[in-house]
This record gives structure tokens, sequence and C-alpha cells, in this order.
């Protein structure tokens, strides 16, 4: 792997991280990011954290602020997120109806996988690793599509759900009820009927 690769490569797994970190509220809003403490945690030099952020600023989930360097920026408002989550749920439908009549064994190990990882993290009431858990089942509807620049219009619009996915994890309720949902819904994808499929997993995302 030459040099180029392999700092695009720690690039994108800092991106990956911290963009979860940010949506599930380790990270709060107006938090700074320093490049040279980002570069000590991650054990690589600022280059590929100069990059990752200038990445996260392009999704929106940073911003620059004047003499203060990268922060945390702030998430849509409600009324924003009203909007946001119906195209979520138009994204999330068209993927899976692009894989739907290919999944096999191979893709319902990888949701078996975290959906016991879900399980322990509802018994542990670890809510913050949970909401990580929700958001990974997700993306892998949508990273299991063919469609060419899904992901980023998916990448795009969780960002901006921030502040829903806090809520929504936050309040007062079981979360074993996020668990069973989700074991719902692979259990219709087994099924094999789409419709049906599409509709819990519309519902899930409200």
């Amino acid at each position: 792997m030459s040099q180029t690769e392999l700092a695009q490569n720690q690039s994108q797994d800092i991106v990956d991280q911290l963009r979860m970190e940010i949506i599930t509220g380790r990270f709060q809003e107006g938090m700074p990011l320093r490049e040279v403490s980002l570069a000590e945690r991650f054990q690589v030099s600022r280059a590929p954290v100069r990059e990752a952020l200038k990445q996260l600023a392009h999704e929106g989930m940073v911003e620059a602020k004047p003499n203060c360097g990268m922060r945390v920026a702030a998430s849509s408002s409600d009324s924003m997120q009203q909007l946001i989550i119906p195209l979520r749920q138009t994204v999330e439908s068209f993927a899976l109806r692009s894989i739907f009549a290919d999944l096999d064994e191979t893709d319902f190990a990888e949701w078996e996988v975290i959906l016991s990882e879900m399980k322990l993290a509802c018994e542990t009431q670890n809510l913050i690793q949970l909401a990580e858990l929700d958001i990974k089942f997700h993306q892998s509807i949508i990273a299991k599509s063919p469609e060419q620049g899904l992901m980023s219009i998916w990448i795009t619009l969780v960002s901006r759900l921030r502040r829903h996915f806090l809520a929504g994890f936050q309040k007062p309720h079981d979360p074993m009820k996020i668990y069973y949902e989700h074991v719902a819904i692979v259990a219709m994808f087994r099924t094999g009927k789409l419709d049906a499929a599409i509709q819990l997993l519309i519902s899930n995302i409200d």
C-alpha cells in the first residue's frame, strides 16, 4: 500500500469514527476538535486528521470558527428534521428495493451479528452503543446497494438528524423495544415480501 493510500485509509477511518461520535452525542455541539489531540488519539500525523475534518465540514458535521479552529456544528432545527426524515425513508426504501431479490445468508449473518450486539447494548443500558448499532444496521442496507452515490446522500441526511437521534435514545423507554423492532425487520426480510419489508423499515424511521 502506498503512502497516499495509507493516508486516505487513515483519514476515512477517522471520518467514520468522528461522524458516529458526533451523531450519537459523544461530541456535543460547539465542542472544539483540535488536530494535535486527534492525531495523538488516532496515532497518525496531522495530515489525515486535517483531511478528515475537511470531509466532515463538507458534510456539515463540523465548522470553522474564526480564531477558534474546528468545532462540532449545530444540528438541523426540529422543523428541518421533519423534512429530512421522509427523505431518509425514501432513500432506504430505494436501497432495499435494489438489493432485496439478491439477499443471501451472508447478508443475514451480518445482520444477526448486529442484532446480537444490539441485544447486549439493551441489556447493559448502553444507549450510545445502541444508537451506533441502530445507525450501523440501516447503513448496512445502503452499503449493499449497487447504486452509486446513495451512501453519500444517506450520510448527508443522517448527519443532519443528530438532534432526532439523541432525543429518541434519551427518552425513558424500554430499549429492548428497539432491538425487537430490528429483529422483526430482519424476519420480514427473510419472508421475501418486499412491500411489507419496506413498510416495516419505514415505520422504524420516525
